[in-house]
C-alpha cells in the first residue's frame, strides 16, 4: 500500500488501524505522512474510546442528559472526518483541538 492509502486506513476503526500499522511497517521505505496519521488516529481514537466511558457514568448518574451527551460523541467522528480530510491531501496538519497533544506521543510508530 502506497502511504496515501495507509494513511486513510488508519483512521477506518481500531481493525483499520492494526491494518495501516501493521502495512507500514511491512513497506520497505517508512514514509513520515503513515507515521504521522497513525499517531493522530490512535490518539482520536483513544480520546473516543475515554469520551464514551465518561459519557456513559455520566449518563447512569444523571438519565435526563444521555441525549445531549450522545451528540457530544459526533465530536469524534468529526475529528476522523478531519484527519480523513487531510490525509487524502497529503497534508501533515493535527486534527483540530486535540491533535496537537499526539504529534509527539506513541514513539512505538516508527
Amino acid at each position: 500500500m502506497d502511504k496515501k492509502t495507509i494513511s486513510i486506513i488508519s483512521y477506518i476503526t481500531i481493525i483499520g488501524w492494526v491494518i495501516a500499522y501493521v502495512s507500514h511497517n511491512n513497506s520497505p521505505e517508512k514514509a513520515s505522512l503513515s507515521r504521522y496519521h497513525l499517531k493522530q488516529s490512535l490518539g482520536v481514537a483513544i480520546m473516543g474510546i475515554l469520551l464514551g466511558i465518561v459519557l456513559n457514568i455520566v449518563a447512569m448518574v444523571v438519565p435526563a442528559l444521555s441525549v445531549i451527551l450522545s451528540l457530544a460523541s459526533l465530536a469524534i467522528l468529526v475529528l476522523w472526518v478531519f484527519g480523513i480530510i487531510n490525509a487524502a491531501n497529503l497534508q501533515e496538519k493535527p486534527v483540530p483541538l486535540v491533535g496537537g497533544m499526539f504529534e509527539n506521543k506513541f514513539d512505538f510508530i516508527k
